[in-house]
């Protein structure tokens, strides 16, 4: 037995929670922060000063588990400062665990805040301070309408190479929309139909206003203790089955397939650690920044062959009803994306395996798969999720 396979299941997601997510007028991004941790850490049944490990990235300020540690008011013994992208907060869960396992910390704090849709230095700014801060050598110079130039060429060629259609990547948005309808929560929760999808203002053909994601403010947070702790605090404990992360280019264009992402490398080992395959996954929450991401990661993580997805999400297959529930609580799509949603795949995992989704529970669900991602199409990382029954 590897390292790894003895660290399944050693740690357990002790408490989770969101704050201001839609809109928060008013808030900066470490209000929404703080405020969500504290109400992840509450959730747990813990205090603020139990937390002596923290992780947390902000696409915003290269130092800020600094800012974080002082506005907190913690001292942590483990600090994770790591920056992927929006698979960042997946990708911190395999770091903690070792630091709770070898006794560095007792309690990891992961979070993150962002007030992209409503602070007067928002998306547009950040786009344009990216231009300096990250060039892409091989695009930048041409000015591409990023990110979602890039995931439209992945789209295009999916598109060219599978035959796929507008209308399979409408169908992603369908779903998200009608789990959307579900919950409370939800920044939109209008219906919305393939036509109207199909029919929607154009943004970089082939990808539509609704096939990209949402801009919300928003807050997220959860708390990592060790396996036996949690079992003796206040919430049913999530365990960590598998995690891994998968970094294969920077630029979309240094891809060596648009088609295949590094998903495919964190989806096997992240399976591996678990001894779980995707076969065995009650609840997906997935990244989906764009419809194109769905139909990608279902095909690299394993949920059908490669170059199937178009076909695998048609009818209503990945919406409530469907044959395998994906963001059961409306995704990017349409319940919320604050600049970076991997952690937000990472709560609504938890709250199913608890069964605290109401409308939207998916009945029985044992084990659940979280995928970030980060970049355009850059970084990867994948987490699999189960009760005690999946012990």
């Amino acid at each position: 037995m590897s390292a790894l396979n003895e660290l399944r299941g050693s740690a357990a997601i002790a408490g989770v929670a969101t704050f201001g997510c839609g809109e928060a007028p008013g808030f900066t991004d470490m209000e929404l922060l703080a405020r969500s941790a504290r109400a992840a850490v509450a959730d747990a049944g813990l205090k603020m000063s139990d937390i002596d490990g923290l992780c947390t990235a902000s696409a915003g300020a290269t130092m800020w588990a600094m800012p974080v540690v002082e506005y907190l008011g913690i001292r942590p013994t483990y600090l994770d400062s790591t920056m992927i992208g929006g698979s960042s907060f997946v990708a911190h869960l395999l770091p903690a665990m070792h630091a709770l396992q070898s006794g560095q910390c007792q309690a990891v704090l992961v979070c993150y805040g962002s007030t992209q849709r409503t602070a007067t230095f928002g998306r547009r700014e950040i786009g344009a301070a990216r231009k300096w801060l990250d060039p892409q050598p091989y695009e930048t110079p041409y000015e591409p309408f990023n990110p979602p130039t890039a995931y439209a060429l992945a789209a295009a060629r999916h598109m060219h190479q599978y035959g796929t259609t507008r209308r399979d990547l409408a169908e992603v948005a369908v779903a998200a929309r009608a789990w959307a309808r579900l919950n409370p929560e939800a920044f939109v929760r209008d219906p919305l139909s393939l036509d109207e999808v199909l029919n929607a203002r154009m943004v970089s053909d082939p990808l539509s206003v609704r096939d990209c994601c949402l801009v919300t403010d928003g807050g997220g947070a959860y708390v990592l203790v060790r396996a036996d702790r949690a079992r003796h605090l206040a919430q049913k404990p999530v365990y960590v089955l598998g995690n891994a992360s998968a970094v294969w280019n920077r630029q979309i264009s240094s891809m060596h397939d648009l088609t295949v992402t590094a998903a495919s490398q964190s989806g096997r080992q992240a399976y591996a650690m678990a001894g779980l395959r995707a076969a065995d996954m009650d609840v997906v929450q997935l990244y989906d920044a764009f419809t194109i991401n769905t139909l990608l990661f279902l095909e690299d993580l394993g949920f059908c062959p490669k170059g199937e997805a178009g076909r695998f999400v048609q009818d209503g297959a990945i919406a409530p009803g469907g044959r395998l529930p994906v963001n059961t609580n409306g995704g990017g799509l349409s319940c919320v994306h604050p600049g970076m949603y991997g952690i937000f795949t990472l709560i609504e995992a938890v709250r199913q395996l608890r069964g605290e989704c109401g409308e939207r529970q998916v009945a029985g669900a044992v084990t659940a798969l979280a995928h970030g991602n980060g970049g355009t199409l850059s970084s990867q990382a994948t987490a699999i999720l189960g009760t005690d029954a999946a012990l």
